[in-house]
């Protein structure tokens, strides 16, 4: 992407906000427009300002990082840092873009950058569905190509955007799971997770909660579960 990306970083600690200053201005394309130790401070900050990705620290007083992404009603891609593991559950149900645990290191910090850049350079695309609905467009980028809905292994929700993964390859796209779910047929996917909607045909097996699809493991949610058991030929 040629634009700069817009970062906050928030982190009521100020030797890690300092270190993590120190490497993302090793970073091409990184614009720090500014920083917080107050997490409320930073809310009203986030509310009224454009923010491409937010670096947040999870521990803080008063109000969390994870308290504080939860309040907002547009999120800004985020990256979360944190002194512990604990963490990593919440966090992915909250779709973040990643989770470094400190301390940081140039290339954990450029490796969560790299999978953000790759969320903002599709923030223009979407998909549309033809007629015979066997094919849904994407418009990756300049180019618009028409994927086969039989090549779709399952769809992943990242914060603002929903990534389609179909064998060998990725598109990111700007919208909610529910939105693209409205455009494929309910018999051949369904909701397994707030975060994830598999094609059936796909799956290879499942094991207690998770389901296995072209290798990859994916949790499936316990309100979710009765429901895809029931979808399934059991013999």
């Amino acid at each position: 992407m040629d634009r700069r990306i817009n970062c906050l970083i928030v982190d009521d600690n100020k030797v890690a906000r300092m270190l993590l200053q120190q490497i993302l201005i090793k970073i091409d394309g990184i614009n720090i427009i500014g920083e917080f130790d107050d997490p409320l401070k930073a809310k009203t900050y986030i509310e009224n300002n454009p923010i491409d990705l937010l670096f947040l620290d999870i521990e803080m007083p008063g109000l969390t990082g994870i308290e504080l992404l939860r309040m907002l009603q547009k999120r800004p891609l985020t990256i979360f840092t944190t002194a512990k593991q604990g963490y990593a559950v919440e966090a992915f149900e909250l779709n973040v873009v990643d989770y470094i645990v400190k301390p940081f290191s140039l290339a954990r910090v450029l490796h969560a950058v790299e999978r953000a850049k790759e969320l903002l350079s599709n923030e223009n695309v979407k998909i549309g569905k033809d007629e015979s609905s066997d094919f849904v467009f994407v418009k990756d980028n300049k180019v618009i190509r028409k994927l086969n809905m039989n090549d779709i292994l399952w769809i992943e929700a990242k914060g603002d955007y929903i990534k389609l993964h179909v064998p060998q390859k990725s598109y990111v796209v700007h919208g909610s799971l529910k939105a693209i779910e409205d455009k494929l047929p309910s018999q051949k996917f369904m909701r397994i997770h707030r975060s994830y909607t598999i094609a059936l045909d796909k799956i290879d097996y499942i094991e207690d909660r998770i389901v296995y699809v072209h290798g990859q493991a994916i949790p499936i949610s316990e309100s979710y579960k009765d429901a895809l058991l029931k979808s399934l030929q059991l013999l």
